[in-house]
């Protein structure tokens, strides 16, 4: 389902109700860069909080293995709060490093990730993306 086409649907049924465009960054900003993303393989995810979240404000990017070798990056979740900050591509980039680390290959399902890496193209990256 397309956000184009739910918004103005959305409007309809609530003619009060005005929406903003989403802020969405690809970028890792400086202050960003230094937090400490959490690989948590048992639960299959990355994390990470800044230090002014409060609790339950973590932002987390999930993965699947699909193969001996294969992992599909599944989706990223960030709180309103911190989103434009930069946390989902700190996240990209590490569950990306990690493919890259544990030479496997990985299926993009997440709408964010493909953004990520369309605005950075690394090789070492793209070279292990199936469609």
């Amino acid at each position: 389902m397309s956000f184009k086409i739910l918004l103005p649907g959305l409007a309809r049924l609530r003619p009060g109700l005005h929406t903003l465009p989403a802020a969405f960054c690809t970028t890792i900003p400086a202050e960003i860069s230094r937090l400490e993303v959490r690989h948590d393989r048992e639960l299959r995810r990355f994390t990470v909080s800044p230090p002014e979240s409060g609790k339950g404000e973590e932002s987390v990017l999930s993965y699947r293995f699909t193969g001996d070798s294969e992992v599909e990056l599944v989706s990223t979740f960030v709180p309103e709060s911190s989103r434009g900050k930069g946390l989902a591509a700190l996240l990209s980039k590490a569950a990306l490093d990690f493919v890259v680390e544990e030479k496997l290959t990985t299926k993009v399902s997440c709408w964010y990730i493909h953004k990520y890496l369309e605005e950075n193209p690394l090789k070492k990256y793209t070279d292990l993306i199936r469609s």
